[in-house]
């Protein structure tokens, strides 16, 4: 190669090289003009476009978009229902419980706030959408100091019970002792007296809470026959339906178990658990009275309570009712109210840990399906609402809770009971005439109130010293983890500390305890001796999470599907009825779950698979 070649060559690349540059330059400088044009042509119609704010949603009460009000309201109550059971078991669901789960709203992190947990306090809280230091029912029984005896919380002397096909009864109840109107009363009375209020359950205190003081047919089952009270009077149809499908038919059933073995969570034999006289811990239940019987017994009825026989029935009364007197095609709006007892008893013998429990939610969810399929029928679809939620939930049993290694146990009454005698022996407070040596100055114990004979309570809240031994002797029984007086209780301002809120919430000054007692977490109470043999079985009454979580769910007319996770209590489910029927609640404990309903700005939303906490 020569000279004058190899210098050609790198003038033809120099030349190459500079027009390429002079290419990408120009290039260069027509993109960065394009995207220039681009960008100020987006920022002159931005400038044009006014903003548009996002309309803040309401969380106090709503203004329905719905021009009318619901057919028929339907209150649906589980008893002993534990909120973790629809997060366990809804996978095994097809029926009425999915239904509700899948098509309503779904509030997960919904608790009684007070310590009270219990049957009637829990029922009272979801009719009159107030807590028991309103609506007065502290608890499923309390010492009545006018009396000097003790009163159930539907016990009312001035009625009378009335049987059903010949069902034998005694004495009265009635809601006399419920200090507020239920939410199916003030429907009745706020829409000028058409509405029809129509409760069952297995317990008076169940039905004729949820009814409140005046109801078409209130109903629960008593001495193998369904009984109602002078208060509320009968209805024909059940006295036909009670004579034409007695409980008795169901003797010599058997309830096994309604999916193969393997899908069960638990053990075959819950641990610690207390079985039905009759029954064993095992699978099938039969249905067969005592040992010896040849027909049904008290022994029959039990276990026909225990079992899910006991749920479909209610549920064939309640379409019973539907049918015979055409609820939700009056005038008014109606109410249909049923609680399901079976899941209770139950849970009280098995546990929260047991296939019994597994199962009963399984037939529940079924019959629940048949239920919204008649009422889908007869009423239907989109006039109706359910609101679905328990009155309490369970503690684990604590022989079981016992093998985590967490303290567990039980409180004996009759040891905190004889450890405060002893701590006011040196006192010598007079005794009258009529004290009863055992446990004077006591004159009762009921759930966590401590009542004292009334001659010697001034005593010892008047004497140095007395009611500081009081509570060092009650502090010292194994279980006891605070007392509460309830002088403290009634001057006491709110507080942040929650065991302290829930017991005031559960306290009325001439219905409580003179103090009020608290169990350690997973600790139960029991009124059997420390040296008695254990009874097994759980219980509730805590102001736990155990036992205050529940579900509430919400369907049907004027619901606006969801899983909300904001705190609410079963209280505010008579205000979102309310909101619906277009009535005033005068308690101003429980909310309108304003989220929940249908407004104008969320009628035609899709159901959102989950809400944030607002």
């Amino acid at each position: 190669m020569t000279t004058g070649d190899s210098s050609r060559r790198c003038n033809n690349s120099d030349r190459k090289r500079k027009h390429h540059m002079a290419f990408s330059t120009r290039r260069l400088t027509w993109l960065v003009l394009f995207f220039t044009l681009i960008s100020l042509s987006a920022a002159i119609s931005r400038a044009q476009t006014p903003a548009v704010k996002p309309k803040p949603r309401p969380h106090s009460e709503p203004a329905v978009a719905l021009s009318q009000h619901p057919k028929l309201v339907v209150l649906l109550v589980v008893d002993q229902m534990r909120a973790d059971y629809v997060d366990k078991f809804r996978g095994q669901w097809s029926g009425g419980l999915k239904r509700l789960v899948d098509e309503g709203a779904w509030y997960r992190a919904a608790a009684y706030p007070y310590a009270a947990t219990e049957t009637c306090v829990g029922h009272s809280t979801i009719s009159t959408g107030s807590f028991p230091s309103t609506h007065g029912m502290i608890a499923n029984q309390w010492w009545d100091r006018s009396s000097q005896t003790v009163t159930t919380c539907t016990g009312d002397p001035a009625v009378q019970n009335i049987g059903y096909a010949g069902t034998p009864t005694k004495g009265g109840d009635s809601a006399v002792r419920m200090l507020m109107p239920s939410f199916a009363e003030e429907l009745k009375f706020q829409t000028g007296g058409a509405t029809r209020i129509v409760t069952f359950s297995l317990k008076a205190r169940a039905a004729i809470t949820m009814a409140g003081h005046k109801g078409a047919a209130v109903t629960w089952f008593e001495n193998g026959g369904w009984v109602t009270s002078s208060a509320y009077g009968t209805m024909p149809f059940i006295e036909t339906y009670a004579k034409e499908h007695p409980v008795a038919e169901d003797y010599g059933k058997t309830w096994k178990l309604s999916l193969p073995e393997s899908d069960y969570f638990y053990d075959e034999k819950a641990f610690g658990a207390a079985t039905p006289p009759g029954w064993t811990l095992e699978f099938p239940h039969a249905l067969r009275g005592s040992s010896d019987s040849t027909k049904p017994d008290a022994d029959f009825y039990n276990q026909w309570s225990t079992s899910p026989y006991s749920d479909d029935y209610l549920t064939h009364l309640a379409e019973s009712a539907i049918d015979s007197l055409g609820l939700g095609k009056g005038g008014a709006t109606d109410f249909l109210g049923v609680s399901y007892s079976a899941i209770d008893y139950v849970g009280h013998r098995y546990g929260p840990r047991s296939r019994e429990i597994q199962d009963i939610l399984i037939t529940l969810d079924r019959s629940l399906g048949e239920l919204f399929a008649h009422l889908d029928r007869k009423v239907g679809r989109e006039n109706y609402v359910v609101a679905l939620s328990a009155d309490h939930g369970a503690a684990p049993i604590p022989e079981d809770m016992a093998r985590t290694g967490v303290d567990t146990g039980i409180l004996h009454l009759p040891e905190l009971k004889a450890a405060i005698v002893k701590a006011l022996e040196p006192f010598n407070f007079p005794k009258p005439a009529n004290a009863q040596d055992s446990q004077f100055p006591i004159a009762s114990i009921s759930s966590g109130d401590l009542y004292f004979d009334p001659s010697v309570y001034d005593h010892i809240r008047d004497t140095a010293g007395a009611m500081q031994a009081v509570t060092a002797a009650a502090m010292s029984v194994p279980g006891v983890a605070a007392i509460y007086w309830s002088e403290d209780l009634q001057n006491s301002a709110a507080t942040q500390d929650r065991i302290r809120a829930a017991v005031k919430a559960s306290f009325l000054p001439n219905r409580s305890g003179d103090l009020y007692f608290v169990p350690k977490p997973y600790w139960l109470i029991d009124g059997s001796p420390k040296e008695s043999k254990p009874s097994g079985g759980t219980g509730h009454g805590a102001p736990y999470n155990y036992d205050q979580h529940v579900p509430v769910l919400l369907m049907g007319f004027g619901i606006q599907p969801g899983e909300y996770f904001r705190e609410v209590t079963p209280a505010d489910i008579a205000p979102t009825l309310a909101a619906l029927c277009g009535v005033t609640l005068a308690p101003r404990d429980g909310h309108i779950l304003a989220e929940a309903l249908v407004t104008k700005t969320t009628a035609a939303r899709p159901r959102p698979t989950s809400t944030p906490a607002p």
